[in-house]
């Protein structure tokens, strides 16, 4: 991940979205802290965050929470679901232990499960269940910003709509802000507000979902649109990007995405386009991209 500065506003959904290895989920686990960053800052409410500090991760941790994408990988194993969702709350020292465990039978009821799940262990529940008590954990402090992780791509397609329905009424009831990571543009498109996209490591498009689906500009983000709007059309055929993902360790020179781009220009191999204001609140990084303000 290079070069990335991203604002998430209070209150949205900022969708983050790009293909496999790209650097997504590498970028939600730095902005947590799981990740150490080697250069850059983060900024949470107009103050600085130094992750590398233990007394400033501890208190950030209490207003962002991340939810992983794996249900089956993110829950201890020995632990029952009331100490999982629980451990946060000891951890902040919140509550004494009676109303600890009256807000772990509350959250249960608040992604949909039953307070006596709370003596059971995650082995005992499906893959939805299990991320909804991921979600439930993730609430317990009461932060301000969750980190989705692509928290509905290990689900069948017919729980994956009850999540997202259940985050969006959990954004609605408590004025949470989501990074929400995926890859699947139509889940992105339901949930976000507005839409980044990722190339190795490299931040290429930021805008409104409503612009960025009917109005892409940069290159990449039009080859992703025409894959999945071939599909859609359900023809057979599909659109695919030329070329293949250059070797990460020995990015091409100049824009990374040049050698695979049909806009290619002469200067594009050479020189390394910034991430820019084309339009009203939408961010290209391509030197051809004319400004077109309105």
């Amino acid at each position: 991940v290079e070069d990335v500065n991203l604002d998430i506003h209070r209150g949205e959904t900022l969708g983050l979205v790009g293909e496999s290895g790209c650097g997504k989920s590498t970028l939600g686990r730095t902005l947590m802290g799981i990740y150490q960053p080697t250069k850059g800052k983060l900024i949470y409410d107009g103050k600085p965050v130094d992750l590398s500090n233990k007394k400033d991760r501890f208190a950030f941790a209490k207003k962002a929470q991340i939810v992983f994408q794996d249900p089956y990988a993110s829950l201890d194993p020995r632990m029952t679901v009331g100490s999982i969702i629980e451990e946060g709350m000891i951890i902040h020292n919140m509550y004494d232990a009676k109303r600890r465990q009256e807000r772990v039978a509350e959250l249960l009821s608040i992604v949909g499960l039953n307070r006596e799940h709370a003596n059971r262990f995650p082995h005992e529940f499906s893959g939805g269940q299990r991320q909804r008590i991921g979600i439930a954990r993730a609430i317990a402090l009461q932060p301000d910003l969750i980190v989705c992780d692509e928290p509905v791509s290990a689900l069948d397609v017919s729980v994956q709509s009850q999540v997202l329905n259940l985050l969006k009424d959990l954004q609605k009831q408590y004025g949470l802000t989501y990074l929400f990571i995926g890859h699947d543009l139509s889940v992105i498109n339901f949930i976000a507000d507005r839409v980044c996209v990722m190339f190795l490591g490299h931040v290429c498009e930021v805008a409104t979902k409503e612009e960025l689906y009917s109005r892409p500009m940069h290159p990449y983000t039009a080859g992703l649109m025409a894959a999945v709007s071939s599909l859609a059309r359900g023809n057979g055929a599909l659109e695919i990007i030329p070329g293949a993902v250059p070797n990460l360790l020995h990015l091409p020179a100049g824009c990374s995405f040049s050698p695979r781009c049909s806009k290619c220009g002469t200067h594009c191999g050479d020189v390394v386009p910034e991430l820019r204001e084309v339009s009203s609140g939408h961010l290209v990084r391509c030197i051809n991209i004319p400004e077109v303000r309105l």
